[in-house]
Order: C-alpha cells, then sequence, then structure tokens
C-alpha cells in the first residue's frame, strides 16, 4: 500500500489505518516526494556538512494565486480542482500543506514540538468546473509557525492566494550561525558568515547594498524526479531489499500537525505535538 497524503482527514482515521496495515503484515508507504527535490537535498547536503553551524530559523514561502475563475468578469479559470475549497469535500490548505511541512521538518530540520496555526478564507467565492459560483468554506492560506527539536523555529506561510514574487512557487530560507541558504524546487544558493554584509540603518539614502549579490549558487549533482525516487524506493522495500522508513504511521503525524494546526487556529494557541506511538 502506497499512498498519497494526507492519508485521512483526521488523526484517528489515520491512525486505524497504520494499525490494520500493520496487522495484516503489509508494506506500506506515504509520499514524501519535497525530500527528493533538487533544491531540498542540496540543504541536506549543506547540513550533514555543517555549513549553517546550529540551525537558528527556517522560513518557508509557498503558493501562488489560484483565480477564483469567474465567466462574468472574464478571469482564466481555476488552476486547482473546486473540491479543494470546500471543507465538507476534504479541501483546505492547511489539512493539504501541513502534511508536507511535517515530513520537510522531520527529516531536515528537527522534530515539531509544537504548533501555532492562523487559517484563513480570504476569497469568499470562487466558480467551478462548470462556471457555477459555489461558496469557499475552506481555508485558502495558513500562517504557521513551529518550534523545533534542538530549539530552531520555523515559519511557513502557504497560500492560494498570493502573488509570487520570489524565485519559486516553494522557497525555504535557512539561518544559522555559520551561513545561510535559500532554496527553490531545484536551486539553493548560499551565504557564509565571512560573506555576511553589514547593513546600517539609514533610510534617508538608497540602499548601497546589494544583498543578492552576496550570494552563492550550490552547484547540481544530476537529479532525478522525486516521485520516481521514491517510489523506486519503496519498490526495493517491496521487493525485500531494504526499509522504507516513510511508512502510515509517518503519514499519520503529517495529519497529526495539520489536525493540531486546525485546533490551534479555532483556540488561538500554541498546542503542543505529542509522540506518536508505532
Amino acid at each position: 500500500m502506497y499512498c498519497e497524503k494526507p492519508v485521512a482527514t483526521t488523526l484517528a482515521q489515520a491512525v486505524d489505518l497504520y494499525k490494520a496495515a500493520k496487522k495484516a503484515r503489509i508494506r506500506h508507504g506515504v509520499v514524501q516526494d519535497k525530500l527528493w527535490l533538487p533544491g531540498l537535498l542540496k540543504l541536506q547536503k549543506l547540513r550533514d556538512e555543517g555549513f549553517f553551524g546550529k540551525i537558528l530559523s527556517v522560513r518557508g514561502e509557498f503558493g501562488y494565486w489560484v483565480f477564483e475563475g469567474d465567466p462574468q468578469r472574464g478571469q482564466p479559470q481555476a488552476q486547482r480542482p473546486s473540491w479543494n475549497y470546500r471543507k465538507k469535500d476534504g479541501g483546505g490548505i492547511i489539512l493539504d500543506m501541513l502534511c508536507h511541512w511535517r515530513y520537510v521538518l522531520d527529516n531536515l530540520f528537527g522534530e515539531v514540538r509544537a504548533v501555532s496555526c492562523l487559517g484563513a478564507t480570504h476569497i469568499p467565492e470562487r466558480w467551478d468546473e462548470g462556471g457555477k459560483k459555489y461558496k469557499a468554506t475552506a481555508d485558502d492560506a495558513a500562517y504557521a509557525t513551529f518550534q523545533l527539536a534542538g530549539g530552531a523555529v520555523a515559519h511557513f506561510n502557504s497560500s492560494w492566494t498570493v502573488r509570487v514574487r520570489r524565485d519559486d512557487l516553494l522557497t525555504l530560507q535557512v539561518d544559522g550561525t555559520q551561513g545561510s541558504a535559500v532554496a527553490g524546487l531545484r536551486r539553493c544558493l548560499i551565504q557564509s558568515y565571512g560573506k555576511t554584509p553589514k547593513p546600517v540603518w539609514n533610510p534617508d539614502i538608497p540602499q548601497p547594498i546589494d544583498f543578492f549579490a552576496g550570494w552563492e549558487e550550490v552547484p547540481d549533482a544530476g537529479y532525478d524526479n522525486a516521485f520516481k525516487l521514491q517510489w523506486e524506493l519503496f519498490l526495493k522495500h517491496v521487493a525485500g531489499e531494504g526499509k522504507f522508513r516513510w511508512d502510515l504511521l509517518e503519514a499519520a503525524k503529517g495529519v497529526q500537525l495539520a489536525e493540531l494546526g486546525l485546533k490551534s487556529w479555532k483556540q488561538k494557541k500554541w498546542l503542543d505535538v505529542p509522540r506518536l506511538k508505532s
């Protein structure tokens, strides 16, 4: 059994699925595709080489403008399916994307220990695939902060209502005591401690520093498709040639974080993330 995420809409359902697969003694896994993106593989290499020193923070910016699709106003048709914006159909960016951010953070920067999340439905009405107007009941943006094991703080803005002015649809900035990196889906740029500029606040003159100039690009190393790479690892696991550690329990961790994110939004408070037992 090999599943996309989220594997369920509640933690209880996700845990039940894991237990059922374990009881049936079948091999199971979940897609964690972003771990094999070239940009994130470069971040992993930098981390393993000690480039960052102590990691202090991670800043994620994800998303783009998804058109409402109003034919009367000549808008382009929405580039995402309409169910994504209906809560009763399992829509919502918190359930969709916090599952991703869980495995990215856990595997690259530190286990997620606590979450504070604010969701929003910025666009209240949209038009479906047939041009019919409907009420958007699911969140289309999420602003989430995470406390990680080891002391780092991560913040991710996820939005279907943002216009992109960054290098890619997803960018991650990692700041450490010895250096920083900014990675997209494929590219990654770094700035070491020794090449860090020393700006002085003076709003009365044009900025004299070109902040983009002090970054160096990490070279490519012949990367393959992220979904393909993980699928191959899972198939080897099925054939008994290695263990695939991203199983349905890992999938449940993603659903857990999304569920806690929704709860945090509702309660307007920080929530701890309990460890799930196998």
